[in-house]
């Protein structure tokens, strides 16, 4: 049956997206894929302990609920009807992990955010298990290196560790899921006949699915010891899964769900082999096409579904670059150091200097991503002199992110054989025109920003659209090509790019190895041994030399 529209702007889809920062939804025209209205509010993460980080299932809940009704709000005040919605897509922050019991519905731990670093003991546990201790073991299987970055290692550690979830565990009652299926569940009943699924492209993150399959493997859940009773079903990205069932969109279909930098892909319209993205956000996420062949990475890269966008539809699969902080340097630059009051004057400061002065800035608060996948790396700034500014470490932190970017892209540009020539970028970090220009100098070639910056949320929303039963938005590749751009070209030479970039691993290396491959809790008291051996007139010297930095950055 035919969508009946009513309004002027034609069938609207919209988009739940749920980040590690905050929480949005918005609403796009089919016909056009204008954005026409949105509501966002911030999420609170905890760090409990060091390496710890953690959200509330309930506020990842409530605060979706929230913007979903603020939205509809704000549709009403532009006189444009609600039903006009024909379905909603949602996009997730991916590895997040939650826990609950099918007969209360309530979580049976915080969830375990993506960036956590907790679970090296797990980690060394489950190498203790393969051949030479080697990381990558099970990625002909999965794609994926064994590390503390996927759910997998954070069930098993709860599985482990907290008494509530083995319990739920042996009553067979306990239901995991990435956010996308925590949020499913309870926005189609919860308890009272929610569905627990999950779609292709977060279940590839999960360590427990099969590429080539698409279905959880036999072999990797008797590898980490999961049963498959609490594991979701595995859906496309595109399809009527269920309904709202309560609020101001009761009854509108869930027909699209991704994990957001996959979403962002869509978004981009990178549908073609070879065409790829970077998003600037919490985190920074690089993904290739690589079409409907599955290219393992030697240099250090994940290998992941892209999307399928359909049931009886071909899936496609990228190849991805992940680094843990990107845009969530920027908020330690404020929220920990006190340096910036809000973003946009990270790119304030940083034009006042000419350059980092020698500053660089190696962000690995939770060790380092792709290529590297070194828990052992920690956060490490080189180069700092009496001259140092907190323009310096602001810019420092601009040339950061590019900097890791590049990594990636080197890493990539050796696995595909086809080196990028431009590179189309999304996420919050694109506002920063600055981070884009120091993006197009440290990569040497073009970088083109849409001006319409909510790709990810634009993806989910197409998946949707695209749905069997809705139909309403097309994804032919001229229809996806109208966006209007920004482009950013390299203004630097060779020389001077490779100069900057070999300081640039210089400091990498020396944040590596920081820390001992050991459980971090046993660490405090270690650091207390070794602070109680020093002498008296260590504590005054460091004292006043942090005194002498904190004048100068002021």
């Amino acid at each position: 049956m035919a969508f009946t529209v009513k309004g002027k702007h034609g069938p609207l889809v919209g988009a739940l997206d749920q980040g590690t920062s905050s929480t949005r939804f918005l609403v796009f025209t089919a016909n056009s894929a204008q954005l026409l209205t949105y509501h966002q509010v911030e999420v609170q993460l905890t760090f409990p302990h060091e390496g710890w980080v953690e959200a509330d299932p309930d506020e990842l809940l409530s605060s979706s609920l929230l913007c979903i009704e603020k939205t509809v709000e704000n549709l009403r005040a532009l006189e444009v009807d609600e039903a006009d919605i024909a379905a909603i897509g949602i996009t997730n922050q991916r590895e997040t992990t939650v826990v609950w019991d099918r007969t209360t519905g309530r979580p049976l731990h915080a969830a375990i955010v993506w960036l956590d670093g907790r679970t090296t003991l797990t980690v060394q546990s489950l190498l203790s298990k393969c051949p030479d201790r080697d990381k990558d073991s099970l990625k002909e299987l999965c794609g994926l290196p064994i590390t503390s970055y996927f759910s997998a290692v954070k069930l098993r550690w709860l599985l482990d560790n907290v008494p509530a979830v083995s319990e739920a565990l042996s009553a067979g009652t306990l239901m995991f899921g990435t956010v996308d299926t925590w949020l499913v569940w309870n926005l189609t009943g919860g308890v009272n006949g929610g569905l627990h699924i999950t779609d292709v492209t977060n279940a590839s993150r999960t360590m427990l699915m099969n590429l080539e399959t698409l279905q959880w493997d036999d072999y990797l859940c008797r590898f980490f010891d999961i049963p498959r009773s609490v594991l979701p079903q595995i859906r496309s990205s595109s399809e009527v899964y269920g309904h709202l069932v309560s609020g101001a969109l009761k009854g509108v279909p869930i027909a699209g769900i991704l994990g957001d930098q996959q979403a962002a892909l869509v978004g981009q319209a990178c549908l073609q082999q070879g065409m790829a993205k970077n998003t600037y956000g919490t985190g920074c996420f690089l993904l290739y096409n690589t079409g409907c062949k599955i290219v393992q990475s030697t240099h250090g890269l994940l290998t992941t579904v892209g999307y399928q966008l359909g049931p009886r539809a071909p899936v496609t699969y990228a190849l991805e670059g992940s680094v843990a902080i990107a845009g969530a340097a920027i908020r330690w630059l404020r929220d920990n150091l006190g340096l910036i009051s809000d973003y946009s004057e990270v790119e304030t400061l940083s034009r006042k200097v000419a350059d980092t002065g020698g500053v660089y800035f190696v962000p690995a608060f939770t060790g380092l991503f792709a290529p590297h996948w070194d828990a052992t790396a920690r956060g490490t700034i080189c180069g700092l002199t009496q001259f140092s500014t907190k323009g310096h470490i602001c810019r420092a932190a601009l040339e950061a992110i590019s900097f890791q970017t590049r990594e990636i892209l080197d890493a990539m540009n050796r696995d595909s054989g086809l080196p990028l020539r431009r590179l189309q970028v999304d996420g919050g970090g694109t506002a920063n025109g600055l981070l884009m220009q120091l993006q197009a100098d440290l990569l040497g070639i073009t970088v083109v920003r849409p001006t319409m910056p909510e790709t990810t949320a634009l993806g989910a929303a197409m998946a949707a659209g695209a749905a069997d039963g809705v139909s309403v938005w097309s994804l032919s590749s001229d229809e996806l090509s109208r966006g209007a751009t920004d482009t950013f070209q390299p203004q630097i030479g060779d020389d001077e790019r490779d100069l900057r970039f070999d300081r640039w691993q210089e400091a990498v290396r020396r944040s590596r190895g920081w820390e001992p491959e050991t459980e971090p809790a046993t660490l405090p008291d270690a650091r207390h041994r070794l602070l109680s051996s020093l002498p008296p007139v260590w504590f005054a010297v460091s004292s006043f030399l942090l005194l002498l930095l904190a004048r100068e950055l002021r």
